[in-house]
């Protein structure tokens, strides 16, 4: 299927590893020119080398720079001041019992979770506005309607980037723009499967088996009952990304293996 992306301009952010990067490597797939961000010149180098093996003729710029931090942010609007999709990526997770979260931990992951992508949203939105046409694409995770006890604060920023999503989305009202999040499941990134590994070699048992007892204990409601792929993420987001899903707006769409039992 030809997702219409040909000569579309993607910016990714946090796109050097996980589903970042399968998202900037499903964006190249379908023509799309992508600009790629990180924290350090070498992940991006890295990611781009990595598409580029695969997509000779890529069309690929970069960013570099730490979107958390609001004068990054504002650099990369002046270096590329017009984007036809943005995709909200940038985001950090950690463990860690509430009682424990301190304010500088609530300040530093709202940044970077939330307000890299706010602000980005509010430089880019008016200008796809104003050229007619225009994808904005939080992605958020199961996790913002099903906070995790062992870390809460994760949760509720992606809480926090749906209900943003959806407050953008009522703002294109009758456009050809859309905004919308997506609630990924348990995937298996870079540091997901490092944590799988490091816990197997810990207990000395196989890695499928700590996979297994994950979905037994602390994911029991998961239908998939195993990791999803970084590239099964980023199949929905390409096709959210495209004139193809025109009539999907405001819309919290999911892409988390079941897990959530709500109907609505």
């Amino acid at each position: 299927m030809d997702l219409q992306l040909k000569s579309k301009r993607a910016l990714v952010t946090g796109s050097t590893g996980g589903i970042g990067l399968a998202i900037a490597r499903a964006m190249v797939r379908e023509g799309a020119q992508v600009i790629l961000n990180g924290r350090t010149g070498e992940r991006v180098l890295n990611a781009a080398e990595a598409i580029r093996a695969e997509f000779p003729d890529a069309a690929m710029n970069s960013f570099v720079g730490d979107l958390s931090l609001a004068d990054r942010a504002d650099a990369l609007a002046a270096e590329f001041a017009h984007v036809d999709i943005l995709v909200n990526n940038l985001g950090v997770y950690a463990p860690k019992a509430f009682e424990e979260i301190t304010d500088a931990d609530w300040h530093s992951i709202i940044e970077t979770n939330f307000m890299s992508g706010l602000r980005l949203s509010r430089h880019y939105l008016p200008r796809m506005m104003k050229s007619g046409w225009g994808r904005i694409i939080f992605i958020a995770s199961e996790s913002a309607a099903n906070i995790p006890a062992e870390m809460i604060h994760y949760g509720v920023t992606k809480t926090m980037q749906v209900s943003l999503a959806r407050g953008l989305a009522e703002t294109t009202r009758g456009t050809a723009v859309t905004v919308n999040s997506i609630l990924a499941g348990p995937t298996r990134s870079e540091g997901v499967a490092e944590f799988v590994k490091d816990m197997a070699r810990t207990r000395e048992v196989a890695a499928s088996v700590v996979e297994k007892e994950f979905f037994q204990t602390l994911r029991r409601s998961s239908l998939l009952q195993r990791f999803a792929t970084v590239d099964e993420i980023a199949s929905m987001v390409a096709y959210v990304a495209s004139p193809l899903s025109s009539a999907t707006n405001g819309a919290a769409l999911r892409v988390e293996g079941g897990l959530l039992q709500t109907i609505f």
